[in-house]
């Protein structure tokens, strides 16, 4: 066996930049590039390695270790899995900055490899800087932070461990069923260590996207319950738009006359010009996908999780005799509440059930009720976003939604993480091409906005990125405004400035609390409201940036960021009360059992009775 000497961190950059991937009958490298925060646990062995391989795997520099991890997590999602990217930090504080980053990649089941540095494996330094001790566990680390958010986690504390260790890791990037997180935990004395890596590590690899094919007693189940249903609804989840099977899906909607909801994460998969399509279901959707959900007889869910939100925490199919038909390639989310599984791609299986369906056609007064419905939707949708607030008024989210959209193009890319934006998002904007809407809504992670539109804008320079996010989300990460305006990756970031956490301040009082702690306003304590200039501060960062005080002066000034060459910001006063009060369904968020006031009893009465309405699963 013909063999290499190399230290460890060098055999894993060389192994890494062996790896590709074939898109569009195109052969490109797996990993696009390498995000890193240098510290004494990466910056000696990792670094040099890195260094040496700069033109293969290309070594990005962030300010936040979070930030660049949500970077990387929102370039597999817009690459639609079939490209990753890496990320380090060193052991400490910079490694568990990078767990919050991974649960949104684990809780998505989205590619990221993570490269924390970590403690001396010979021990003889201890304890070095930065490093967590146990008492009780001389083998505990930080990086053990990583083990709950990760789909494969493994410290390499030999040299010689990173051969099936990397191995396993691909497996887990590349795989649709398995794919998440990979974190390796690289002790830092090991990283410099040498060994004799056989050379077919570093031989080109190619990983082509993997499709089940469903099994035949599975689908044959499939089909019955089709058949059987006279008022099916699809819920098109994430898992269509990374299996391609956008076009096969809308054309099987149209063709058969078969409504669909979208989740979050599917949303733009549909096109929003069909007649088939309702827009979006559950918590924060459209009131034709939820009117249709609670009457359903069958229910076709394709790449979906089933998050709370789509189900209206299983409160929103009300028929009883309800039957789920789970598509997915994952066995955990195919068999959720009962439902019939169907494990396999969403294309291939797609094409298998067509097939299979032959004539069948749910009754026409389903497709005719569901073409009448998303019309009536819309007609709601443009109240709601075509008109201006009155008498000096501030607007509220959907209104600023409605002058961003004037300003879109088909190709553009809104992105959006937290607060009360996504709701108003999945209800109205209306994304006319595969991939123009990128919501993180399954860890709802405040802070992704800004450093996964970098990832967003990386992944197809082509199309314009607007991000759009409330001062809150603002505040909490806003340092990779910079990395954009250094790698040039241009963004348009609106501000939302509704001066405090006012989704949750609506949901506290909804719940029977008094409004506290959400609003600078209502926030005790408080000696001075903070009048923050968040112009001054984005340009500070390196952005063009401005206020504006109306919805007309918002739209030109999308229009002007639009024309322009690097990341603008835009801010705008905007009302923290006002949101659009159609659509929706109703949330499970716990109301205390015993209260001092009279409103939070109430509205323990009220969640009671929406609690008996729950469909109870296994």
């Amino acid at each position: 066996m013909t063999t290499i000497r190399l230290t460890m961190a060098q055999a894993l950059i060389r192994a890494m930049a062996a790896q590709m991937t074939e898109i569009d009958g195109h052969v490109v490298p797996y990993f696009a590039g390498m995000w890193a925060i240098f510290g004494h646990g990466n910056v000696a062995g990792l670094g040099e390695a890195l260094y040496a391989e700069r033109e293969r795997l290309p070594t990005l520099r962030a300010h936040n270790e979070q930030g660049m991890v949500h970077a990387a997590t929102a370039f597999a999602k817009a690459s639609r899995r079939r490209r990753a990217m890496a990320c380090t930090s060193s052991i400490g504080p910079g490694a568990l900055n990078m767990v919050t980053g991974a649960a949104v990649a684990h809780v998505n089941r989205l590619p990221v490899l993570l490269l924390p540095g970590d403690v001396f494996a010979n021990r003889v330094p201890d304890p070095v800087l930065q490093q967590v001790e146990d008492f009780g566990d001389g083998t505990v680390s930080a990086n053990d932070a990583f083990r709950a958010v990760s789909r494969y986690f493994d410290r390499i504390t030999r040299p010689e461990q990173l051969i099936p260790a990397f191995a396993r890791a691909m497996s887990v990037l590349t795989d649709p069923a398995e794919c998440g997180p990979v974190t390796l935990a690289l002790c830092q004395d090991v990283q410099a260590e040498a060994f004799d890596f056989p050379m077919h590590m570093f031989a080109p690899r190619l990983h082509r996207q993997r499709r089940a094919r469903p099994d035949e007693g599975e689908l044959a189940d499939a089909v019955a319950a089709i058949r059987g249903a006279r008022r099916p609804l699809v819920i098109s989840g994430g898992g269509v738009l990374y299996s391609g099977a956008e076009q096969a899906l809308a054309t099987w909607c149209a063709d058969r006359g078969v409504p669909a909801g979208e989740t979050q994460a599917g949303k733009s998969a549909l096109p929003p010009s069909s007649d088939m399509t309702m827009g979006g279901i559950g918590v924060s959707g459209s009131e034709a996908a939820n009117a249709l959900a609670a009457d359903a007889d069958v229910i076709i869910a394709i790449g979906t999780r089933f998050q709370d939100f789509t189900t209206g925490s299983w409160g929103l199919f009300r028929n009883p005799d309800l039957k789920i038909v789970a598509l997915n390639t994952q066995v955990f989310d195919s068999t959720k509440h009962a439902a019939l599984p169907v494990v396999g791609d969403a294309l291939v299986t797609l094409g298998e059930l067509d097939r299979q369906l032959g004539d069948w056609r749910p009754e026409s007064a389903w497709t005719s009720r569901a073409r009448a419905a998303r019309q009536a939707w819309h007609e709601t949708s443009a109240r709601f976003t075509g008109s201006a607030p009155s008498g000096g008024a501030l607007p509220s989210d959907a209104q600023v939604i409605g002058a961003v959209r004037k300003a879109s193009r088909p190709d553009d890319v809104v992105v959006c993480a937290a607060g009360g934006l996504p709701a108003e998002l999945q209800k109205h904007w209306q994304p006319e091409r595969p991939g123009g809407y990128h919501m993180e809504y399954g860890f709802s992670c405040m802070g992704y906005e800004i450093a996964g539109a970098i990832g967003v804008k990386m992944a197809d320079p082509t199309r314009e990125v607007i991000v759009m996010l409330g001062d809150g989300s603002y505040l909490m990460l806003n340092s990779e405004i910079a990395t954009s305006v250094m790698l040039g990756q241009k963004l348009i970031i609106i501000v939302l400035d509704n001066h405090g956490y006012a989704c949750i301040n609506r949901l506290q009082q909804a719940t029977g609390s008094a409004p506290f702690n959400n609003l600078w306003e209502n926030s005790q304590n408080m000696q001075t409201f903070p009048a923050i200039d968040f112009v001054a501060h984005a340009q500070s960062l390196g952005a063009v940036a401005q206020k504006v005080s109306d919805l007309t002066s918002l739209t030109g000034a999308v229009a002007r960021a639009r024309a322009a060459a690097g990341t603008h910001v835009i801010v705008i006063d905007t009302d923290p009360h006002r949101t659009t009060d159609a659509g929706g369904a109703w949330w499970d968020v716990a109301v205390p059992e015993t209260s001092t006031r009279e409103s939070v009893s109430a509205a323990r009465r009220s969640y009671e009775e929406k609690r008996a309405i729950q469909r109870l699963g296994n």
